[in-house]
C-alpha cells in the first residue's frame, strides 16, 4: 500500500526470510563465514542459539544459499519427527530407495552406503536441522548416532542445529552429555542494540530500493530498541506498521506518532509498552517522600554493609588479585585514589597463562571496537589449565606466542576464560589470519569475533 509513497520497490520489512535482506551487520555476517568455515573444514556438530525471532531462520536460508556446490543440504524443517522418520527422511531427501517394511537397522546400513558413493565423488552431506529444540530426546538421540557415520578418516555427515535457548537446557541434561560433547562449535545470535537497528533499518530500505533520507527519526528508532527488545521479526513488524502509519498520516517522516500508533497495532506492545503509558505522579509531589525513604534506605545498607566488612575481614583475609580482561580498571592501593578496581580475578593461574592474561588486559584497553580477533578457546574458569597446555606447545613460535592474549570474563553468567590471537582492522583479514593460523591452534576450531563483544554492555 506504501510502496509508491515511499519509492520503493517491494516491501522492506517482511518477516519471512528473503536472502536479499540478509543483514550482515551485528556480528550476522561474522557468524554466517564461521559457520560455512566449520561446516566445510570441520567434523563435529555445531549448535546456532538464539531467542524467538533473531533471525535464526534467515540465517539458515542464506548459509544454504552461500555452502560451495561440493555440499549437498538436507534441511529438516519439522523438529517433530520421531528416532525412525528421521532416518526415512534424510533417506528420502537423499533419493535413496528403501525396501518397504525395512528394519532400522538395514535403513541405516543403506544410508551409511550411499554416504559413502558421495564422499567417493568428493561431495559432503550437512543437515541443518531448525527448531532443534523441539526435537524429542530420543530424536536428538539419533542425531548423535548420525554422527558416528564415517570412513576411517572423515566423518559422512555435518550436522547444524537451530533452536531456541531451550536447546541450551536440553543439552545440559545429564543424559545428554554423549551429544553434547559432540558438539564442536556454538553460535549465539544476540538481539540487536540501537546503532545495530539503526543500521539494520538503513539496509532494509535501501535493499527494497528505497532512494530518500532516511525517515526513522532518532526517538523513533529509540522506541523501537526499546519494544523489540532487539528482536529481528519485532523490528520488521514495527517498521512495516510505522510506514503504514506514516502513509496514512500524509508523513514521510516516522516519529513519536508513528512510532505509537505501530506499538500500539502490535500484539506484544501490552507488555513492554505498559510502563510508557501509565499516568505519572509530577516529580515535586514525590520529592519529600523519595527523599525520605532513599535516606532511610542508605542508612540501613550503610549499616548492613559495614557489618558485613567487618565479619569478612575478620573471617576472610583478602586474596591476592588481578584484573579481568571485561574491565579497563586497576587495582587500588589505599594510599592513592584510583579508578574502581577491576573484579576480582578469583583463580590461580601458570606463569604463561599468567603473562598472556596481563597481555589481554593491556590490549583491550586500547582496542578498536570495530576491530577484529581470533577467538581460539573460550572454556569454563575450571579447566584453565588447557590455556596453559596450548601455551606450552612446542609447535607455536615466539610470534605466535605474542600474539596470543588471555582474558577472564563474567559476561555469560558463569566464569570464563578465552584465548584470543591477534588484531585485525577488517572481518576479511581476520578470516585471511584464520586460515594461515598454525596448526597447533587451528585443532581448536577457532573463529572470527569483534572486539566489542569482550566488553560489558556492548557485545
Amino acid at each position: 500500500m506504501y510502496l509508491d509513497y515511499f519509492g520503493l520497490d517491494e516491501a522492506p520489512f517482511r518477516i519471512t526470510p528473503h536472502t536479499d535482506f540478509f543483514f550482515d551487520g551485528a556480528n550476522r555476517g561474522a557468524t554466517l563465514d564461521a559457520l560455512i568455515y566449520a561446516i566445510t573444514h570441520d567434523e563435529g556438530i555445531v549448535r546456532v542459539s538464539g531467542e524467538v525471532g533473531s533471525g535464526k531462520t534467515m540465517l539458515c536460508r542464506v548459509l544454504m544459499e552461500r555452502l560451495p556446490d561440493t555440499v549437498k543440504i538436507i534441511y529438516l524443517a519439522n523438529p517433530t519427527l520421531s528416532r525412525d522418520d528421521i532416518l526415512y527422511a534424510i533417506a528420502d531427501e537423499l533419493h535413496l530407495t528403501i525396501p518397504d517394511n525395512a528394519r532400522i537397522a538395514v535403513v541405516l546400513r543403506l544410508l551409511h552406503e550411499h554416504l559413502i558413493e558421495i564422499f567417493a565423488t568428493g561431495h559432503q552431506v550437512v543437515i541443518l536441522i531448525d527448531e532443534a529444540h523441539a526435537m524429542p530426546v530420543s530424536t536428538l538421540e539419533e542425531i548423535r548416532l548420525l554422527s558416528n557415520l564415517e570412513t576411517n578418516r572423515n566423518k559422512l555427515l555435518q550436522l547444524v542445529l537451530f533452536g531456541q535457548p531451550e536447546l541450551d537446557n536440553i543439552l545440559a541434561r545429564a543424559d545428554m552429555r554423549q551429544l553434547k560433547e559432540r558438539i564442536t562449535h556454538n553460535f549465539r545470535l544476540e538481539p540487536l542494540v540501537r546503532d545495530d537497528i539503526a543500521n539494520y533499518l538503513e539496509f532494509r530500505l535501501r535493499a527494497a530500493g528505497y532512494k530518500g533520507p532516511t525517515p526513522f527519526t532518532e526517538l523513533s528508532i529509540k522506541r523501537i530498541s526499546a519494544v523489540s527488545q532487539g528482536l529481528n521479526r519485532r523490528i520488521n513488524i514495527l517498521a512495516d506498521k510505522a510506514l503504514l502509519a506514516a502513509y496514512s498520516a500524509n508523513s514521510h517522516q516516522i516519529g513519536k506518532r508513528e512510532i505509537d500508533a505501530a506499538i500500539r497495532d502490535c500484539e506484544f506492545s501490552a507488555a513492554t509498552h505498559a510502563d510508557t503509558t501509565r499516568p505519572k505522579l509530577h516529580p515535586k509531589r514525590l520529592l519529600v517522600p523519595l527523599s525520605l525513604l532513599g535516606l532511610l534506605g542508605l542508612l540501613a545498607a550503610a549499616l548492613w554493609i559495614g557489618i558485613s566488612l567487618s565479619k569478612n575481614a575478620a573471617d576472610h583475609p583478602p586474596p591476592p588479585t588481578t584484573t579481568s580482561i571485561a574491565s579497563t580498571s586497576t587495582t587500588s592501593t589505599p594510599t592513592t585514589t584510583q579508578a574502581p578496581a577491576a573484579p576480582v580475578h578469583p583463580y590461580s593461574l601458570q606463569a604463561l597463562t599468567q603473562a598472556r592474561l596481563a597481555a589481554g588486559q593491556a590490549w583491550l584497553e586500547r582496542a578498536d571496537n570495530r576491530h577484529w580477533f581470533i577467538q581460539v578457546l573460550g572454556i569454563p574458569a575450571d579447566q584453565r589449565s588447557r590455556i596453559e597446555d596450548l601455551l606450552r606447545n612446542p609447535a607455536l613460535n615466539e610470534n605466535d606466542l605474542d600474539n596470543i592474549r588471555v582474558y577472564y570474563s563474567e559476561l555469560s553468567g558463569q566464569p570464563r576464560y578465552g584465548l584470543i590471537y591477534g588484531d585485525y582492522p577488517t572481518q576479511e583479514a581476520a578470516l585471511t589470519a584464520l586460515r594461515q593460523l598454525p596448526p597447533a591452534l587451528k585443532a581448536a576450531k577457532p573463529y572470527p569475533r569483534q572486539v566489542m563483544k569482550l566488553r560489558p554492555g556492548q557485545g
